[in-house]
């Protein structure tokens, strides 16, 4: 299989903005639908990226989308909202995503599932994320190859995790940090771009789901406190348990504006968030978070689209 071009779903996100870089370093010419092209106008530094306005969740717009592609990637993703919404992005847009590259004919399709999926989870994000992975591994054949992956919390440049805390710690001398029991295995953004560009033509991950991990284990207290640490700052930090977290995860649901914590995170915080096994073997050594957490101290996380932009004279 030799893929030449990629529609990128969600390619206007966190992760979606580190594989297009990554991608268009390598040639292949990239669609990278978005509802607002204002919003990921800085995608169109990116010589091979092609960013369009479109409604993903309209098959009529999946069908043109696709129709030159040779591979399809799905990063869509939600952490908060209902279960309507939970609903649409994590089993029904999967659902059409196989039926569109069926009908296109395309043969390459890259799904973005989560560690901690389960159908039994009481969190509606784990349990929706679980059915739209078995969703699309089952459509694995037919002349579509499939492979999903499963990425612990994934930091880097860029991200709405670290980051968040970092800009929490510069503000407040003292932090109530919820949900300080839950353990992570945090992975480093480029090494699951690095996974996705790597899988892209490679027939040994066909029809396979990965778990994507960093090498080390870290409660939420010690990657805040890392955070901390990574700044410069002496802050004083005050776990919380589980009643005091769900409590404060049923006050946040209930805030107006932006979530920052709700009763679903609660329940999927439950659950370990780390791999047995760590970094799948065939994408090579994970990046430890110590080496690279100096990025938390950098205002600009998109600098390496300067060379695009300077290559596509924009």
């Amino acid at each position: 299989m030799h893929v030449k071009k990629v529609c990128i779903l969600g390619g206007g996100g966190f992760v979606g903005h580190h594989i297009a870089s990554r991608l268009a370093a390598q040639g292949v010419q990239l669609c990278i639908p978005t509802r607002r092209r204002e919003r990921v106008k800085d995608l169109t530094c990116l010589p091979t990226a092609e960013v369009v306005e479109a409604d993903i969740h309209d098959p009529a717009a999946l069908a043109t989308l696709f129709r030159e592609a040779d591979a399809v990637i799905n990063l869509v993703g939600i952490l908060h909202g209902s279960r309507q919404a939970f609903e649409q992005a994590h089993v029904e847009l999967p659902r059409k995503v196989v039926e569109a590259c069926r009908a296109a004919g395309v043969g390459r399709l890259l799904h973005m599932s989560a560690l901690g999926a389960d159908t039994a989870s009481k969190s509606v994000y784990q349990q929706t994320k679980a059915r739209g992975e078995a969703l699309v591994l089952a459509a694995h054949g037919e002349g579509l190859a499939v492979t999903a992956f499963r990425p612990s919390v994934i930091f880097g440049p860029g991200d709405s995790f670290l980051t968040m805390f970092a800009q929490m710690l510069r503000l407040a001398p003292v932090m109530p940090l919820a949900g300080a029991f839950a353990r992570f295995q945090p992975v480093y953004v480029a090494d699951v771009a690095r996974a996705y560009a790597e899988s892209l033509e490679e027939p040994a991950t066909f029809g396979r789901a990965y778990n994507l991990c960093g090498p080390r284990v870290y409660s939420l207290e010690e990657l805040v406190r890392l955070t901390a640490e990574a700044l410069g700052l002496r802050r004083r930090i005050i776990p919380l348990g589980k009643g005091a977290t769900r409590l404060m995860a049923t006050l946040m649901e209930f805030k107006p504006g932006r979530k920052l914590m709700t009763r679903d995170n609660y329940y999927a915080m439950l659950s370990d968030n780390v791999c047995a096994e760590g970094h799948p073997e065939p994408f090579g050594a994970a990046t430890p978070l110590e080496a690279v957490i100096g990025y938390l101290r950098e205002q600009n996380p998109r600098r390496s689209y300067d060379g695009f932009r300077s290559q596509a004279h924009r």
